[in-house]
């Protein structure tokens, strides 16, 4: 079985768990700008993995909106976001990103990456340092908020190989 994994990662985080997942599955390994619908269609199961930004995977629409083209093929799409792995957080990216018609043909996975503003883009400084602002103007935060927060001063990282060991599983089932 002919597997790729592609990702798109402005702060390096789902650039790691595709590292990761290429060489655990002995895939081929392409960043987004790298590949096109007609390379994905040489492939028998694609696995492809975005950072989270205002909730929306980074560059999934290459699938999604080719999801026709892809048919028969095995597809696992991950993204990465500093949230803990909770039902909710999943709920909430999956939901966003795809329509229950997509769900049919691919299958999602959260990997919590972590949060580094230093790595950012500068044009994604500006609204995190409004996010920034505004969550230290609340009187009372989760234990969450509070991390992100402090994550703006100390850079986190909370990705784990264990944390691909499902995606995989799927891939090779």
């Amino acid at each position: 079985m002919k597997t790729i994994v592609v990702y798109k990662s402005k702060t390096g985080f789902a650039r790691k768990y595709a590292e990761w997942i290429a060489y655990e599955l002995g895939a081929d390994l392409f960043d987004a700008s790298e590949v096109s619908v007609a390379t994905l269609a040489e492939y028998d199961s694609i696995v492809y993995g975005g950072g989270l930004y205002a909730v929306g995977i980074n560059g999934v629409g290459l699938i999604t909106k080719n999801l026709d083209r892809l048919a028969g093929k095995r597809i696992a799409i991950f993204g990465t976001g500093a949230s803990t792995a909770s039902d909710k957080v999943f709920t909430e990216v999956r939901d966003k990103n795809f329509t229950p018609a997509q769900l049919e043909k691919i299958r999602f996975f959260y990997l919590r990456g972590g949060f580094d503003f230093t790595r950012l883009p500068w044009y994604l400084k500006p609204p995190m340092a409004i996010m920034r602002w505004g969550l230290k103007q609340k009187k009372e935060r989760t234990a969450e908020e509070q991390g992100l927060l402090d994550s703006f001063d100390a850079p986190v990282d909370f990705t784990s190989k264990e944390n691909i060991e499902e995606l995989v599983a799927y891939i090779r089932s």
